[in-house]
């Protein structure tokens, strides 16, 4: 079993071992791991899935055999089963999600799911959430945002900046997260508010924290590379003889320094410590009881200036902001997590979560005058220096009840999960802004000019959001080809916000919604499933937990997901290969009131047509693979502002397609390559008044390669490069500035075991 699951099985994965049972694998000796076409994108991803699928492969088993699962409804006992070790840890192919509400295996659920297992990070090199989220074709990355910095990005073409999640829990802080604690990445597509809450219109990333096992085990990384990173992390996790059975703590602590390839003066500086307690492992009652640490003191890059419609034509290097600008976060969660199986058939959880981040920066966002002229030569252009500065403290407090349950009812099979929640957040910035700020030049940026300005309050924002939830969906197994599937849940609503600072804005909001999902399932075989799904979101104008004078009142966006798929799993189960068409749809979109452009009234339409492919595991016992390819056709429906109708959604791609493989040669040599290729992408969804243009950035691919080699039995040497060819492009987008990807960079890593 995959050490981030409990010891023993809960009550989740009883009823999954109990459907399909298998004998445990026995991992292969050292498994570890410019713009794109729509058309040849699509016929590679299908021609690839042919060529390693001949006729008959779902039959066909891998050297290292499972024994051979029976049909879905074959086992009526749940049987005890009790796990010390792990399982093929290496795998790229997760079989379950380790979410209480969700109950079925990956293939057996109805919603397109993209997960990034901890061995696909060290794989890579990743040392961010971004860089994990790059293996997911429907995630586009986002540039900070003036009010708001840390991760920011887009699902399936709507933003996703609020809708990040730590074990199921909303992650709300503004930072920048490291993943040296986090046993995998899942993203859970189309809206899914009957799970997660608030959010969610184009989906959710939930985050999995490393968590303690019953085996002993000390492992670490020491990494440096040419971007000057100076990266090291330990993993321990100690079982200890004590009153209490099944007692055990892990460690996990990470330091991490360095720049970024191509752009001067940006640093990033991160320390995180997580430490975790378990209880109770192998037994009915387990309590788990965890914290988690990071801070964090970079010099931030916004990168370069949008220069009519189009990203500035300017060396790679410039740097507009100042050296001493900064960004500094302190995030600090605590969790205690209680487990309780009252048989086999009934299963309790609650866990309780306190969380505080800290914020304070002042970075420089490069604008130029919209009165500049086409004409202009470039050497003549100067660049506005826009300070954004801010202070916050945010704060959630968040507590979910989640109950398993399986029965009968007129012998048909159910099994049902419902819970209570109740969220506590709150957000109070105050941001300055600067007068007398020296501009710089576009082709020649002064980076080590002083930074000389003027603050003033901009505003003091104190904003809270009271959630009061509860849900249920229940799984009907009609025989073992069909499950039907069906739930609700009820969010009640409560909002303060107040800004004193003019324009003054005051509110109190009070929203009741109800979402809902539903999704039928057929099993033609226990390898197989073809679905359909359909649910609903909802975005309250609060959502951030700031308000302005032209939402105040206002009711929440809806949206509404319909989506057909297919997932199939070959060799033993160990691949599995998935495609969805799907339609995300926000039928209530805010836009301005045309009466009052000072106000916002919910008669926009938002939607995101598109198809979605993937692969991820074993196709050989020595090649593993993860791919996807995702396809967009985001536009503006119809809105107040007739310049928007037709037009493109921000930061939605068309097209988007991400490789990672890994094979190992002789002599345990392991070698990995892939890409990340993502087409055009609009800044916004309005024309630029000067140009009539939509902002746009041009597409790019870049490739990486691995080299690994086992020094000793415990010890191994690994070498990334990333950006072979040193391309240029448009990392991340944002409406009022850009950030370039990084240039070619060279890392190494030793890594230990014991």
């Amino acid at each position: 079993m995959h050490e981030s699951q409990e010891a023993r099985l809960s009550l989740r994965e009883k009823l999954i071992a109990a459907t399909y049972p298998s004998a445990p694998r026995t991992p292969a000796s050292s498994r570890t791991g410019p713009a794109l076409i729509r058309k040849g994108a699509a016929i590679a991803a299908i021609s690839m899935a042919s060529a390693l699928l001949p006729a008959g492969a779902a039959d066909t088993q891998a050297p290292a055999a499972s024994a051979k699962k029976p049909d879905s409804d074959s086992a009526t006992q749940l049987p005890e089963v009790t796990v010390t070790g792990e399982t093929d840890p290496t795998s790229y192919k997760p079989d379950t999600l380790p979410l209480s509400k969700y109950t079925e295996r990956i293939v057996n659920t109805p919603q397109s799911i993209s997960v990034v297992p901890q061995q696909v990070i060290k794989d890579q090199g990743a040392t961010t959430l971004r860089d994990a989220l790059r293996n997911v074709s429907s995630v586009s990355l986002a540039a900070g945002e003036g009010g708001s910095q840390g991760d920011n990005l887009s699902i399936r073409g709507f933003t996703a900046r609020n809708d990040i999640f730590l074990d199921g829990m909303r992650d709300f802080s503004s930072y920048y997260r490291d993943p040296f604690n986090i046993q995998e990445v899942a993203v859970l597509e189309g809206p899914s508010s009957i799970t997660f809450g608030r959010g969610s219109t184009g989906g959710v990333v939930n985050q999995e924290s490393k968590h303690p096992f019953l085996d002993p085990s000390y492992a670490g990384t020491l990494q440096f590379g040419t971007d000057e990173t100076k990266r090291v992390t330990l993993d321990l996790n100690q079982p200890l003889k004590t009153a209490i059975p099944g007692t055990a703590l892990r460690l996990n602590l990470m330091a991490d320094e360095g720049s970024v390839a191509g752009r001067n003066v940006t640093e990033n500086r991160r320390f995180g410590i997580a430490p975790s307690l378990a209880f109770g492992i192998g037994t009915d009652t387990r309590l788990t009881i965890s914290y988690l640490h990071q801070t964090e003191n970079d010099i931030p890059d916004y990168g370069v200036p949008w220069l009519f419609s189009r990203a500035a034509p300017v060396d790679r290097n410039n740097y507009y902001g100042f050296t001493d600008d900064f960004i500094k976060t302190d995030v600090d969660i605590g969790t205690i997590k209680l487990e309780h199986d009252f048989n086999e058939n009934l299963s309790v959880s609650n866990m309780a979560r306190f969380s505080n981040g800290f914020r304070n920066v002042r970075i420089t966002e490069p604008q130029i005058d919209k009165t500049v002229n086409p004409g202009t030569p470039l050497r003549d252009i100067q660049v506005t220096r826009n300070e954004l500065a801010a202070e916050s403290l945010e704060t959630s407090f968040q507590d979910q009840f989640d109950l398993t349950a399986k029965f009968s009812t007129f012998g048909l099979q159910h099994v049902l999960v419902g819970g209570l929640e109740y969220d506590h957040e709150t957000s109070d910035p105050k941001r300055f802004s600067f007068t007398g700020v020296p501009g710089t030049s576009l082709l020649s940026p002064n980076e080590g000019e002083s930074f000389s300005g003027t603050s003033a309050i901009k505003a003091d924002n104190n904003g809270r959001i009271d959630t009061y939830a509860v849900y249920a969906m229940d799984t009907l197994k009609l025989g073992k080809y069909v499950d039907l599937i069906g739930g609700f849940r009820y969010d009640h609503l409560e909002a303060d916000f107040s800004q004193p600072v003019a324009p003054a804005v005051f509110g109190h909001e009070v929203d009741n919604l109800v979402s809902w999902r539903a999704a039928i399932v057929f099993k033609p075989t226990s390898h197989g499933s073809i679905y359909f799904a359909a649910g609903t979101s909802f975005n309250p104008s609060i959502e951030t937990l700031t308000l302005s004078a032209s939402n105040v009142g206002l009711a929440p966006e809806k949206n509404t997901v319909y989506e057909i798929g297919t997932k199939w799993e070959f060799f033993d189960e160990r691949l599995q290969i998935s495609g969805s068409i799907f339609q995300d749809e926000k039928t209530n979109a805010r836009t301005e009131d045309p009466n009052n452009p000072l106000l916002n009234v919910l008669s926009g339409d938002q939607r995101v047509r598109g198809f979605s492919l993937g692969a991820a595991g074993h196709i050989t016992d020595k090649w593993q693979v993860t791919a996807s390819y995702t396809y967009l056709d985001g536009k503006v429906v119809s809105s107040t502002d007739f310049s928007q109708v037709g037009g493109p959604l921000q930061n939605t791609p068309n097209d988007s397609f991400s490789l990672w493989t890994t094979y190992e040669l002789p002599w345990k040599i392991q070698v990995g390559a892939g890409t990340n290729m993502v087409s055009k992408r609009y800044g916004n969804s309005t024309p630029d008044a000067n140009t009539g243009m939509f902002k746009s950035v041009s597409g790019y691919a870049t490739v990486s390669l691995m080299v690994k080699y086992p020094l000793t039995k415990n010890v191994t040497l690994q070498l990334n490069l990333d950006n072979l060819t040193n391309a240029y492009y448009i990392d991340q987008v944002h409406p009022a500035h850009l950030v370039p990807g990084a240039g070619r960079t060279l890392s190494g890593t030793i890594s230990f075991k014991f």
